[in-house]
């Protein structure tokens, strides 16, 4: 068994080789929280919790580390525009995300750090730099000198000569236009700590590179982020961390986007899609096998035909789970999945591949209730509901059957409106009047109500 990554930095596909033996130390570039997320902004923490369940299932002890930039150029300038403390927006926006992962059923991170919180770690960072000869101070700023790090560019594959960095307003001071700041200068009514080269707020960069060396130490197994990170953002942690002495992060990961029209979903494009107004239209389970299902490095067109696809592949799914529950009783996950579904995962987390096994396995398991094969329907549950174990999409698990799926205390609801009416066509056909029936029936189907009648009597599911 050896699971295979595409290692952004490398360009290819490669054999994960752990630097501890049956560990895996995971850093996620977290949340920016100058507003809420939407869906775009959730994926990155979908794709990366499949990547952190899937090394579980395969043993390893996992460290994942996921955090949040609480202070930035946007976070302030919102501050101003609404006259409110940055910290509150941010807690804010802060709360909002964590909401929204869990909604989603993201797994908590083993640590999640705050930029703020952080601050004598980044001190430290750029003294060391400093004195190495990779950074400088000028009029209050802390630059990171790229011409000093030979391997800059490495992972963006730029050419130096001809690089465009982008820079901050009051980023003055520079030797050259293409250094970046570590820190930003203090500017009056904007928040601001204290350094040796004078009060200032960290940039964005700086961040990263301190927690990653605080809470994974000087080098680590993965690290990752949406494919928009790569440069700057990734590009300037590198070469900081790496200046500063540590091996950092020995595989890159990258997710792409979910887009409209072809365009990256942003606020500035407003076209941004709420989680929290998604989750009142769309189950939260359906929203995440919508995001999380589709290849992590393929984009993602965002459609609600799209995802009225995902809602009904879905409901297959779930259709054949209730039914085996029904005739059999609970049913638990197998103790392994699939040899087909573990090789598509291994593949660089293959999860289309992998949810075609579960699918399979759903027809196979629907055959064998048709033809009244109890055990085979329940071996075939048993595969299926370890499968989905794996992606956080067991509609059993008591993350989502437990109430915390808004749409599972619909359904309920629903279920007791739509047994008043069958109890009402039950009883027109006991006494033969079948146009009454009939007519029950089909206005059910207009509803989007599929209905069965079955020995045990009628059963209801969505068309």
């Amino acid at each position: 068994m050896t699971i295979r990554l595409y290692d952004t930095s490398a360009r290819q596909i490669r054999d994960f080789i752990p630097l501890t033996p049956g560990c895996v130390s995971i850093y996620l570039c977290g949340a920016t929280v100058q507003a809420a997320p939407h869906i775009g902004h959730i994926r990155s923490g979908l794709n990366f919790d499949i990547m952190r369940r899937w090394f579980a299932y395969r043993g390893y002890d996992v460290t994942f580390v996921r955090n949040v930039t609480d202070i930035d150029d946007k976070i302030i300038q919102k501050s101003a525009e609404q006259s409110r403390p940055w910290w509150s927006i941010g807690y804010e926006n802060e709360v909002a995300f964590n909401t929204a992962y869990d909604a989603l059923g993201c797994l908590r991170p083993t640590y999640e750090p705050r930029a703020t919180g952080h601050i004598p770690e980044m001190i430290e960072m750029m003294r060391g730099l400093i004195e190495r000869g990779h950074a400088y101070a000028a009029e209050g700023n802390v630059y990171f000198d790229v011409r000093s790090f030979p391997g800059y560019l490495g992972l963006s594959n730029q050419d130096l000569d001809h690089l465009k960095q982008p820079s901050g307003e009051g980023e003055t001071g520079k030797r050259d236009p293409r250094d970046f700041a570590m820190w930003k200068a203090a500017k009056e009514g904007e928040p601001s700590w204290e350094t040796p080269w004078g009060r200032g707020r960290p940039g964005w960069h700086l961040e990263c590179s301190a927690m990653a060396h605080k809470y994974l130490g000087e080098a680590f197994d993965i690290h990752g982020g949406g494919i928009d990170l790569i440069f700057p953002h990734h590009e300037n942690e590198i070469a900081q961390a790496k200046a500063f002495g540590d091996g950092f992060a020995m595989y890159w990961t990258h997710n792409a986007w979910v887009t409209m029209s072809g365009e990256k979903m942003s606020k500035s494009l407003g076209n941004s899609l709420l989680v929290s107004e998604m989750v009142k239209q769309w189950r939260p389970i359906v929203l995440r096998y919508y995001l999380g299902t589709p290849h992590y490095r393929s984009m993602i067109e965002y459609s609600e035909d799209a995802l009225r696809e995902a809602e009904a592949a879905f409901a297959r799914i779930e259709g054949f789970v209730q039914r085996v529950v029904e005739k059999a009783g609970a049913v638990e996950p197998a103790d392994e999945v699939p040899p087909a579904f573990a090789e598509a995962m291994d593949d660089d987390l293959g999860v289309p591949q992998a949810l075609a096994i579960v699918h399979t396995a759903v027809r196979q398991g629907n055959a064998a209730l048709s033809a009244d094969d109890k055990e085979a329907a329940v071996a075939r549950l048993a595969e299926v509901r370890a499968m989905l174990g794996v992606l956080g999409l067991d509609p059993l698990d008591e993350r989502w059957s437990g109430g915390a799926d808004r749409g599972a205390d619909l359904h309920g609801v629903v279920d007791s409106l739509v047994r008043l009416v069958l109890d009402q066509r039950q009883s027109a056909r006991a006494r033969k009047d079948y146009a009454t029936a009939d007519a029950i029936r089909d206005q059910l189907q207009q509803s989007g109500l599929a209905i069965e009648d079955t020995p045990s009597g009628p059963r209801w599911s969505l068309s």
